[in-house]
């Protein structure tokens, strides 16, 4: 069991890859449609209000866990039907 959790290791760095990279773009996405504008506010943008950066900054927290969170699952559960053992 243990040899699983530790191949099982640059298969979740991999995994959180992916997530990180379908998150932005899902998140970008819903930004268009939400807000109308292409590109969201950053942090450190000057001319934009704490009430434009911080409800962008909680969509893209709740989006990026929520993808992660789908990939881990995902990837966890193909590992255990592929080795019959969970990753975790």
């Amino acid at each position: 069991m243990p040899m699983i959790k530790l191949l099982y290791k640059p298969l979740g760095m991999l995994f959180g890859l992916l997530a990180g990279a379908l998150a932005g773009a899902v998140f970008k996405r819903v930004w268009r449609k939400a807000a109308g504008q292409a590109e969201a506010p950053e942090p450190t943008d000057e001319d934009r209000s704490w009430r434009e950066v911080l409800p962008a900054a909680a969509l893209q927290g709740a989006i990026l866990g929520t993808v992660r969170a789908a990939v881990d699952r995902g990837g966890a559960v193909a590992v255990r039907k592929l080795t019959g053992t969970w990753p975790g």
